[in-house]
């Protein structure tokens, strides 16, 4: 796969637009998923992946041949994101109570799709509230944990992406690990 993206960047920066659209297909989902798992909202994660590709895009030129494009490209991700998270204001969530009201929160506003069997349930629970408890860590450990345990980057492609160490790369993995236990001990 990365001798198919490597000829189309060759493309691209010969001015073949169409070759870019290849790329996106590629790795839309892998970067929206990197996006959603670091800010735990569809909407912004849409807009900071699509971010992430129109900056890759217009920086193509600056890409090294010699390394992942895949790196390259989450490492824009990456730090798009946490950006966003830097400059992000309090918003509102649906399982906030609604003011003025009897414990109602914003769910109950929302149209069930289709009843769920109680198992699938319990395990959306569960992910959801995993999700909640890693967006609760500091971003330099969410980071490693997201690249790490959702998207299976190994450590050095970790460390290339955040551009740190190795060896920091493994002291977060194991204090994000610690402090999401911590958060998580009351399942």
């Amino acid at each position: 796969m990365e001798t198919i993206v490597k000829n189309r960047i060759k493309q691209i920066r010969k001015g073949d637009q169409d070759a870019f659209a290849e790329i996106v297909d590629l790795y839309k989902d892998k970067i929206y998923q990197l996006c959603y798992r670091m800010l735990g909202n569809a909407h912004e994660a849409e807009d900071i992946a699509q971010e992430a590709f129109i900056r890759a895009y217009v920086n193509i030129h600056t890409y090294d041949m010699n390394k992942k494009f895949s790196t390259w490209l989450y490492r824009i991700a990456t730090n798009l994101s946490i950006d966003r998270i830097r400059k992000k204001k309090p918003d509102y969530y649906l399982d906030a109570e609604v003011a003025g009201t009897d414990g109602l929160t914003m769910y109950s506003q929302v149209a069930a799709e289709m009843s769920l069997p109680e198992e699938q349930l319990e395990t959306m629970e569960l992910q959801e509230t995993i999700q909640k408890e890693i967006l609760k860590l500091p971003d330099k450990y969410r980071t490693v944990i997201v690249l790490k345990y959702i998207d299976e980057l190994s450590l050095i492609e970790i460390s290339e992406i955040l551009n740190i160490p190795v060896g920091t790369v493994k002291t977060r993995t194991h204090r994000g690990r610690e402090a999401l236990r911590k958060q998580l001990r009351h399942l």
